[in-house]
């Protein structure tokens, strides 16, 4: 049998247990034959639900007090499980009428079980229903953020950012700010912290490029993780002066980052996309050029290389 409909029957067996009389049936319409039926014939009746709580009662129960336990009455049953109990004195009732009201309630009975049958199955199926739509839902979203993002760092993989990159060229959109990022000394964190420091060192990078993109209102930001340890960011219709305080936040952001191990230094190259006809990948041929321009600044820095080894001797 199928798995989905194993645990749908699983499911219709154990759920009747969270059901009261109200979820099944309309209680004013089932109150409504139990008076006729005092009325007319003069039985007596009273309704509890499974663990004997009185829903409704047409004549004298004064003193009676349900035993659902030890004795409980007529039981309405739901997929084997027991929902609710109705208790009958049929002391009043004409001796010549007892086997037709006794039909009657009997009737009655199997009325309000097939009724509470069906009501509850509809009630699952489309409970279970909208549960596996959800499901469906999600897996889809989960198949394609896979397809598009790199499951590191939630940002965009090198083959989805670059067609986001032709999007924009083909939409002519300017102008664009073209950023070269990428992480100084990774291989050297690699190598002496091992995978599981690298790695979080990259994620640090990514959670900070996406930060700086947030704050600074960059909705339509596109980030993608293009090698190991370089990230390319296109920022369309931003100017070049903001385009500029975004990257020294992000650098910012890197130095001002504690940790007792990871230093998140970035080199950063930054221009700006105004001519339609002017190829994106020359223009982050020039963006490359600049970050390492900016590398090189970086590392040739007075103390950078302590800063970069501060971790060693805590290993």
């Amino acid at each position: 049998m199928n798995k989905k409909k194993i645990a749908f029957a699983e499911r219709l067996e154990q759920n009747s247990k969270n059901y009261f009389p109200k979820d099944l049936f309309d209680l004013e319409a089932a109150g409504a034959f139990l008076e006729n039926m005092h009325t007319v014939f003069g039985l007596d009746t009273l309704m509890t639900d499974r663990h004997g709580t009185v829903i409704l009662s047409f004549g004298n129960f004064d003193g009676f007090v349900p035993d659902v336990k030890n004795k409980p009455g007529n039981k309405i049953r739901v997929m084997g499980r027991t929902v609710c109990h109705i208790y009958i004195k049929s002391e009043n009732v004409a001796e010549a009428q007892r086997d037709a009201v006794g039909a009657l309630l009997d009737a009655y009975r199997k009325t309000l079980e097939g009724f509470s049958g069906k009501s509850y199955l509809a009630s699952e199926q489309a409970v279970y229903i909208d549960e596996l739509e959800q499901q469906v839902e999600k897996d889809a979203y989960q198949v394609k953020y896979s397809e598009q993002n790199d499951p590191l760092t939630g940002v965009l993989n090198r083959n989805y950012f670059m067609s986001r990159m032709r999007q924009l060229a083909e939409r002519e959109v300017v102008p664009t700010a073209v950023i070269c990022v990428n992480i100084n000394d990774w291989k050297f964190f690699d190598s002496q912290f091992g995978e599981e420091e690298s790695d979080r060192l990259v994620l640090t990078v990514a959670n900070i490029l996406q930060d700086k993109a947030r704050e600074a209102g960059f909705a339509d930001a596109v980030i993608g993780r293009v090698e190991g340890d370089v990230f390319h960011v296109l920022l369309p219709l931003v100017e070049e002066d903001e385009a500029k305080r975004y990257c020294a936040r992000i650098q910012e952001a890197c130095d001002t980052f504690e940790d007792a191990i990871l230093v998140p230094s970035v080199a950063v190259g930054c221009v700006m996309h105004i001519n339609v006809e002017e190829s994106y990948r020359d223009a982050f041929s020039d963006a490359e050029y600049a970050m390492f321009e900016n590398k090189f600044e970086i590392k040739n820095a007075p103390g950078y290389r302590e800063k970069i080894e501060k971790g060693i001797n805590k290993k």
